[in-house]
């Protein structure tokens, strides 16, 4: 009976809530969940974001306060597409840095004054370093001396002259002009040519790579039966070239040397004139010299690597400004390369 009134009041407890409007829902509580309220969020976006600031501000700060150097390659002069290709290892190199100002120039034709002046130029528009190919060994010195009192860094790429710097980045000539007399040998034995006159042919007479190079391709036939002419100097005329090689045919010349790009296609050129064939070795790559070696009309070229040059000069040459390379009047050798037909 007693539990029957506990119901019937329990019963009539509910109705009475329920009539009033009154109703009760259990609290669910979820252990170890925090509780993020809308605003803790707003400031944690607000703090990421000015972390983002604070590293943008950081990074913009890093590129204001870093350094910019101007940076100039002066050539021997700006038609041979050897110059272009350092010139194409100095721009690689100074999109690498970032904080190059890079500029190419040089004189029209191999002349020392106008080459000092390209050096003057480069100087009065603030020069940090010069990229070198020296005219000649003497005949730019005085505006090399006054760069590097300005502070300028002198590296010397393919040619250098005889005034301090921080490296020399070239070909040994020497040695590359040996290699040059001996490939030439090898195809006379080939051919069984045992004895006759080989025509040189240079740039200039104070062009120190070539000489050089004429230098090294004498020694390779000293002791042999075969004559090496005077060397005839292009000095910016091809026509010196074709003349002397056509005067060459006239006398039966078995073979020709060019030492550089312009020496070499000139000889090939006055070939493909004349109508006829000789054993011609030259020096670099050029489009030209290429399609004459697989032609057959150069039997080989010797191909440097002007790129190189032209890439780890630049970053020398930044080094030097920034204290990392002390050294100087270092030698670096690029290299050669024997180019023929059959390993095209």
């Amino acid at each position: 009976m007693k539990k029957i009134l506990v119901g019937i009041c329990g019963i009539l407890l509910c109705g009475f809530l329920m009539a009033c409007g009154i109703t009760t829902t259990p609290e669910i509580i979820m252990p170890d969940q925090p509780m993020v309220s809308s605003v803790d969020t707003e400031q944690k976006i607000a703090t990421d974001n000015k972390n983002t600031d604070s590293t943008q501000a950081l990074s913009a700060k890093k590129q204001d306060t870093q350094q910019e150097y101007t940076i100039y390659l002066i050539t021997m002069d700006l038609s041979d597409n050897y110059w272009k290709s350092i010139d194409n290892g100095c721009t690689d190199a100074a999109a690498q840095f970032g904080n190059i100002r890079y500029k190419w120039t040089g004189p029209d034709t191999h002349d020392d004054v106008q080459q000092s002046a390209c050096i003057d130029a480069a100087v009065a528009d603030g020069a940090n370093a010069i990229l070198l190919a020296a005219n000649s060994a003497e005949g730019v010195n005085s505006s090399i001396q006054k760069a590097a009192d300005a502070g300028c860094k002198i590296v010397y790429v393919d040619s250098a002259a005889s005034y301090d710097c921080v490296t020399v980045l070239s070909t040994d000539n020497v040695a590359a002009g040996r290699t040059a007399g001996e490939t030439m040998k090898n195809v006379l034995q080939e051919q069984g040519i045992t004895s006759g006159t080989i025509g040189i042919m240079g740039v200039t007479a104070d062009t120190a790579s070539c000489v050089a190079r004429e230098q090294g391709f004498r020694e390779a036939f000293e002791g042999t039966t075969f004559t090496l002419s005077n060397t005839v100097y292009m000095q910016d005329n091809t026509e010196n070239v074709k003349n002397a090689v056509a005067e060459g045919i006239s006398q039966e010349y078995i073979g020709f040397f060019g030492t550089n790009e312009g020496t070499t296609a000139a000889i090939g050129t006055a070939l493909r004139e004349k109508n006829t064939q000789s054993i011609v070795i030259g020096f670099d790559t050029s489009d030209t010299v290429l399609e004459m070696v697989s032609e057959g009309v150069i039997y080989a070229t010797m191909k440097q690597n002007p790129e190189v040059m032209g890439r780890d000069g630049l970053k020398i040459a930044v080094q030097a400004l920034e204290g990392t390379y002390t050294d100087t009047n270092t030698k670096i050798d690029t290299g050669v390369t024997v180019i023929t037909q059959d390993a095209m």
